[in-house]
């Protein structure tokens, strides 16, 4: 079965890592002070000081290895994951053995001749070696993969959307090397098929397939409905010794990612992810608020003394606008704009959302607001703490509320008018786009997703 070809695979690996780890090592020391590149004519320590050190080296950093999950399949670890944990493996193992160094010179007078400079080589060769290495056999095992070996044999409990879109996912990556044998369920007929994987019987037939069959995994996918049976379903599997594990059916429940916490044993699902709740993210976040706004106020101050000058010379009344909006918590706060329109009475204002061509915008407004120069004095808002400069629009208090969960708008804003355009909370006034959570989210403004209430106030801090 697949678990004795991991076994066997982890071993060869161990092996492996620890021939590299030697060679890094020795290519380490030629290149310090053998090769003639350093201009280094040899160390005050014999070659066979430096090799002793192996004895301590490589046992430690294969210790590390595993600690860092280096030795997981790599089925679907990201390459970017692995990258990481070799380098934050190696950057331990560097640290202990500085360390271990530090405290041995105080009773060895040979250890201060070590060379650290030596050290850092090897710390670079061994990471580069190492992920060169894993790139070279993750390749191998795709490969093999693709062409029907060395295949994990997966059984699916429960027809429902979660099996379907865990089908899709492994048909999309045949590099896994996941083959779905079938799918047991008490609702779908014998026979039926998604792309290729049929219903090959009831989940009662679970009990006589286990012992039968070589199977890897069970792969538990039943529909909300029916969780009732998991009790039944996970006893079963266990007494076989199949591994086994769960994949809940909340996908249109629960519209972002979520993500799983310990409670003293009772597993917790929280359905958002919010980056801004982490104390340092959200300090990381402010410091690049207040920095980011006090160099856009340096740099702006031109503009923005020549807007307030064309702004005041053109039309009569305040210099800036100040439109109630709703932060944090639902905290109201006034943004800041430069006045683009005439000053208006009452009814007036009650006449709705600026229309394209609207007679009420002066000629000057009309250039602020066709180069959004206009919102420059959100940058006070930000300096304040009120916005943030990466993050979704504050919406108008009229409009608070009214979107529901999955970001569609429900019914109109009868009070305030229609909300649309450069005016909705949902568009990113500078950019056109629809803004987006930073700290846990793309920076570059994507506009790809459509936002709750929630993130919509979520980046202003106060």
């Amino acid at each position: 079965m697949i678990k004795d070809n991991q076994q066997h695979l982890n071993r060869l690996h161990v092996i492996i890592d620890a021939v590299v780890i030697v060679v890094s090592y020795v290519l380490a020391w030629w290149l310090k002070f053998s090769s003639g590149i350093l201009d280094t004519k040899g160390g005050a320590l014999p070659f066979r000081y430096y090799m002793w050190a192996l004895v301590i080296i490589v046992p430690l950093l294969l210790i590390l290895y595993y600690a860092f999950n280096l030795y997981t399949s790599k089925r679907i670890q990201g390459r970017r994951l692995e990258l990481s944990n070799i380098v934050a493996a190696n950057t331990v193992g560097f640290l202990v053995t500085f360390t271990g160094l530090f405290f041995l010179q105080s009773y060895e007078e040979q250890f201060q001749n070590f060379s650290r400079e030596m050290f850092f080589y090897f710390f670079v060769i061994n990471v580069v070696l190492e992920e060169s290495f894993r790139l070279l056999l993750r390749h191998m095992l795709q490969s093999i993969r693709r062409n029907g070996y060395n295949l994990k044999h997966i059984l699916l409990v429960g027809y429902s959307r979660a099996a379907e879109q865990y089908i899709d996912r492994i048909q999309q990556n045949p590099q896994w090397g996941y083959n779905v044998r079938g799918i047991l369920d008490d609702h779908i007929a014998r026979g039926t098929t998604y792309k290729g994987i049929k219903v090959i019987g009831s989940i009662g037939n679970l009990l006589y397939i286990l012992p039968e069959s070589r199977l890897d995994e069970i792969a538990i996918t039943l529909g909300l409905e029916e969780y009732y049976k998991l009790e039944k379903i996970v006893a079963e599997c266990e007494k076989s010794g199949v591994h086994t594990k769960f994949i809940p059916d909340y996908g249109n429940i629960i519209p972002t990612r979520p993500y799983t916490e310990d409670l003293l044993g009772l597993p917790v699902i929280n359905i958002r992810y919010v980056p801004l709740s982490n104390t340092f993210h959200a300090f990381l976040k402010r410091c690049v608020d207040i920095v980011g706004s006090i160099v856009c106020i340096i740099l702006f101050s031109p503009v923005m003394a020549a807007t307030a000058i064309a702004v005041k010379a053109t039309s009569k009344g305040p210099l800036i606008f100040k439109q109630e909006r709703v932060g944090l918590h639902n905290r109201p706060f006034s943004m800041y704009k430069f006045r683009t329109m005439y000053v208006q009475t009452e009814e007036e204002e009650r006449k709705g959302w600026t229309q394209k061509n609207d007679p009420r915008i002066t000629k000057i407004g009309r250039l602020l607001r066709k180069t959004s120069l206009d919102e420059l004095p959100q940058i006070f808002n930000i300096f304040l703490g009120q916005m943030s400069i990466i993050g979704p629009r504050p919406a108008v208090q009229c409009v608070k509320g009214r979107y529901e969960p999955g970001g569609a708008k429900t019914g109109t804003a009868p009070v305030c008018g229609e909300v649309s355009g450069r005016d909705s909370p949902l568009y990113d006034q500078t950019s056109g786009k629809a803004r987006n959570d930073w700290l846990g989210a793309d920076p570059r403004l994507s506009g790809r997703h459509f936002y709750t209430e929630e993130d919509r106030v979520r980046s202003i801090l106060h």
